[in-house]
């Protein structure tokens, strides 16, 4: 199986349902024929919009957080709806045939893509949240983040719309990098199908990865964002899979027994992980631990006995609880990636990729760390 952020795999993409956000209710139509009136609590009957747009609500929380105060996270449009015909124009026919067409189609939604669950699990907690602290700005922000000429504006606002997602932020390039208004937004993630901006983020300390579109979509939970990663390279710093890639796999267990009292260095996803954390506590506060809509995970083919504990007294030492860690040893981590239904899972390595995706995990590629100067094919490893 190969995995191409421009190519999309064949098949069918199967509609997932979601909490409905707090911003309205989660009627797909274009048209609104009826808009509660919450000053008067009846129901006013409105001329249909030409448009499409909705009128959008929040009760009882910050609309715009400020970046300083939010988790932001930046999607490419690419990520968030499928848009494999307008790429093929647009590679095809030039940048004016692709304008043209946008246009033309601007009344036509996009189909959700592959970091559209995810998203709508961001505004599922954000609606928890506004329920316990409703004047806190500790919020997931979502900006849309796209190469696009602001032409195509319109089209993206009216799917926006279509599919209720709550996205009022955007940063519409024009073909020019985005990583400048990604650092002005202090974003703590940013998802891209274009692996040579998501390298250029991640040399910025930007935690970022490339999403892929694949033919197998498991559905995901509906009441809990799952977030899943891998260790190193990923959370933690390339150090021990730089020993194993050089001297093999019994100097990696040497290393790490003679180094299990000193710390892993930070990875690329450390700042992202924490930022999950601090928005997991808001809820343990309120008594909510166990009815978290939060929950993280690592899934790691490290050996728990030979090679965890360093990994496990890393993390507690940053203050970080992962809520479940699982120790493969080696073996395939799509099977166990099948069972928790991540929203999103992080690896380093294309092979680990690739195997997720096949067993219908959203499965998202960190190009951080030595694994990247290997072949994917030779990314098999025993413990990483």
């Amino acid at each position: 199986m190969s995995l191409d952020p421009v190519q999309v795999m064949s098949g069918q993409v199967k509609e997932l349902k979601v909490v409905p956000s707090s911003n309205g209710d989660s009627r797909g139509s274009w048209e609104e024929k009826e808009e509660i009136d919450q000053d008067n609590v009846g129901i006013t009957t409105k001329p249909k919009p030409v448009t499409g747009r909705r009128t959008r609500k929040v009760e009882g929380g910050v609309f715009f957080p400020k970046p300083e105060n939010a988790v932001t996270v930046a999607v490419s449009s690419r990520v968030l709806f499928r848009t494999e015909r307008e790429q093929k124009v647009f590679e095809q026919d030039g940048v004016e045939e692709y304008l043209r067409f946008q246009i033309e189609h601007e009344n036509e939604p996009f189909t959700p893509g592959p970091a559209f669950p995810f998203v709508k699990a961001l505004e599922a907690v954000n609606c928890r949240l506004r329920e316990l602290y409703p004047q806190s700005e500790e919020l997931f922000d979502i900006v849309l983040v796209t190469y696009n000429h602001a032409h195509v504006g319109i089209r993206l606002i009216n799917t926006i719309n279509h599919h209720n997602l709550f996205i009022e932020r955007f940063c519409m390039t024009g073909g020019s990098s985005p990583i400048g208004y990604l650092k002005a937004w202090q974003t703590n993630l940013y998802l891209s199908a274009d692996a040579d901006k998501v390298r250029e983020a991640l040399s910025e300390g930007i935690a970022a990865a490339t999403m892929f579109t694949s033919e197998k979509v498991t559905e995901v939970s509906e009441s809990q964002l799952r977030v899943a990663f891998d260790g190193d390279a990923v959370l933690f710093s390339d150090e021990s899979e730089r020993i194993f890639k050089a001297h093999g796999l019994d100097k990696f267990f040497e290393h790490e027994r003679d180094n299990e009292d000193t710390l892993l260095d930070h990875g690329p996803l450390k700042g992202f992980l924490e930022a999950l954390g601090k928005l997991q506590k808001k809820f343990y506060a309120k008594g909510q631990r166990l009815d978290c809509p939060i929950r993280t995970y690592l899934v790691t083919a490290r050996s728990a006995a030979s090679s965890g504990i360093r990994a496990l007294k890393t993390l507690r030492a940053w203050g970080l609880e992962i809520d479940e860690a699982l120790f493969l040893a080696g073996a395939p981590k799509g099977p166990m990636l099948e069972k928790i239904r991540p929203h999103i899972y992080f690896d380093d390595q294309m092979f680990h990729v690739e195997g997720a995706a096949e067993m219908g995990t959203v499965a998202a590629h960190v190009p951080y760390g030595i694994a990247q100067k290997h072949n994917a094919k030779q990314n098999i490893s025993v413990r990483k």
